[in-house]
């Protein structure tokens, strides 16, 4: 739990300065991940980091079923899933001040982190999706939201990657399975989540060498 949770500890709060130093024009440029904005794209990243305090407040279920990869199952997103995450994010975007998004990150994020703080060891969550996962599996995934969809508002406000070593450690691992990346591919950490999450472009060899280290892919909706 504990690197789980200092990942997603340093990546919501290296994320909350950066909405301290935009404006109105950045959180209106479009992303990479279409029909969101920067502020809609925000807002859909503030709910899911928040939402460990609801989960943690409700009855545990009595075991795991999912693993953080499985949440990431292609079969979670339906159209009708998928249109219901996008209308959430821009609805959310509507409620918040530009003004306030740096507090209300800020407060929905350490929200969360305090009740993992006081939850049991072994604790066992319900998601949205009503899988049952272990609560540091849960959390891994909320660094993925976190710091993937950090990639992309990094690329839409045409900044530097802000990834941090812990979140990016957190992130190869889920997506090698804790395998070695293939010594051909000589990939950093930065240039595995960009490629394996389909931020980057992968080569016909690049793919090859990837299935073969059996890599299990995420994905995260259109």
């Amino acid at each position: 739990m504990d690197p789980v949770r200092a990942a997603f500890r340093a990546e919501c709060a290296r994320l909350t300065e950066i909405l301290a130093e935009l404006d109105d024009a950045d959180l209106d440029r479009p992303t990479g991940c279409p029909p969101w904005t920067v502020r809609e794209l925000i807002a859909h990243v503030r709910t899911g980091a928040g939402r460990l305090t609801d989960m943690l407040a409700a009855p545990a279920p009595p075991r795991a079923e999912v693993d953080a990869a499985a949440y990431f199952g292609a079969a979670k997103f339906t159209p009708e899933v998928d249109a219901d995450r996008i209308a959430g994010g821009r609805r959310d975007a509507r409620q918040v001040d530009r003004t306030a998004l740096p507090s209300d990150l800020d407060r929905a994020w350490r929200a969360a982190d305090a009740a993992v703080a006081a939850a049991a060891p072994g604790r066992v969550v319900r998601t949205r999706h009503g899988d049952a996962m272990l609560l540091v599996e849960f959390l891994r995934t909320r660094v993925v939201e976190v710091g993937v969809h950090g990639l992309d508002l990094a690329d839409a406000l045409d900044r530097p990657p802000w990834l941090t070593a812990p979140a990016a450690a957190v992130i190869a691992d889920l997506l090698t399975g804790g395998r070695p990346v293939p010594p051909e591919l000589s990939w950093d950490r930065l240039t595995l989540i960009r490629k394996t999450t389909g931020r980057a472009a992968l080569t016909a060899p690049e793919r090859a060498a990837i299935d073969a280290a059996r890599f299990r892919w995420l994905a995260f909706g259109s």
